[in-house]
């Protein structure tokens, strides 16, 4: 339970950040919001993008798998919107090495910016959140064991009955024992004799 809360709010903390990364600085004081999605794909532009149609679009979907995973316990959902946030982000990080022949990191506000330390931390928060999280866990009877699991037929019953083991209602003996029957010979002498067949 406690590796669950400590990990969904690792994914949470990782989904904001990578959502708030594009309303930051991402290379040369240019916000993330500004790069068009189709620009990772066809090589970055000067043209500025709408918000829907922007690098805002995948980390918005990678945060709303964030909460669908972090409702429904799943470590398998939170890593994969980790992956996606990192995805785009470093495949924005080649396509602007590509257009600006080289990748620089500068104090004066060029270079690369916090929005994109924002996207890879939180990138990297939702992995380990999938890591720290315990995902579901299985229903558990009252007496402790799983549900799924039966004991063997051969085990004693548990609720204090007569110390003979279980055996499944169908169960034979693999030899049982043989009864004899005495059966009346025929008698040709007898008035109505077995039907021929």
């Amino acid at each position: 339970m406690l590796r669950n809360v400590v990990g969904s709010v690792l994914a949470l903390v990782g989904a904001t950040a990578a959502v708030w990364s594009p309303f930051r600085a991402w290379y040369d004081g240019r916000h993330g919001r500004d790069y068009a999605l189709g620009d990772l794909f066809t090589g970055i532009t000067g043209d500025s993008a709408d918000p829907l149609g922007s690098i805002l679009l995948p980390l918005v979907v990678a945060a709303l798998l964030t909460l669908l995973g972090v409702v429904l316990r799943s470590r398998l959902l939170v890593a994969f919107a980790g992956i996606v946030v990192l995805g785009f982000t470093i495949l924005w990080m080649v396509r602007v090495g590509q257009a600006e022949g080289s990748l620089m990191v500068g104090g004066d506000g060029t270079g690369l910016g916090d929005g994109v330390a924002g996207a890879l931390g939180g990138g990297i928060l939702l992995l380990i959140g999938a890591l720290v999280m315990s995902g579901r866990t299985r229903a558990r009877r009252v007496d402790g064991e799983p549900r799924h699991i039966r004991p063997p037929l051969d085990e004693p019953p548990r609720d204090g009955s007569p110390d003979e083991p279980r055996r499944h209602p169908q169960a034979s003996a693999p030899y049982a024992a043989t009864q004899t029957y005495d059966v009346p010979a025929w008698d040709p002498d007898r008035e109505n004799p077995p039907p021929r067949q």
